[in-house]
């Protein structure tokens, strides 16, 4: 049996530059999301997360990103292309990357549909709403 759609918003509060995804978690919350779809904050779980999306139907995850748009965008990521970011070694800083690179490998059965949604630059409040509009998509 699969589980309700996920939204899973990663980062941590504390820093800055990585709270795009606690923002956007805070703001569905606020401004609601439909009653079959989960939102979770997943903060910095990194692995521990694959216990909560192996038998999801689809997973949208929300983290911050660099390199893939302009400063204050929201962009949406294929996972193959965030998980080519992934270094071969597993640190503290593996993150997203790192989850999604394995993501195929460890899960059995077929895979959820995924998509990351990327928040680029500084999470403004405008950035963080058009974020959290589009994991409702």
């Amino acid at each position: 049996m699969s589980s309700p759609p996920h939204i899973v918003c990663l980062g941590n509060r504390l820093r800055p530059e990585d709270a795009a995804g606690p923002r956007v978690f805070d703001r569905l919350l606020t401004m609601g999301h439909p009653d079959d779809v989960e939102v979770i904050d997943g903060g910095t779980a990194g692995l521990d997360l694959l216990t909560r999306i192996e038998a999801s139907t689809r997973v949208v995850f929300v983290d911050a990103v660099e390199g893939f748009g302009a400063p204050g965008s929201v962009v949406l990521l294929p996972p193959e292309t965030v998980a080519e970011l992934a270094s071969e070694a597993f640190g503290h800083g593996a993150g997203l990357p790192y989850l999604l690179r394995l993501v195929p490998v460890v899960l059995e059965g077929s895979l959820p549909e995924m998509i990351v949604v990327g928040l680029e630059g500084e999470a403004s409040p405008a950035t963080v709403d058009a974020a959290a509009r589009r994991c409702l998509d």
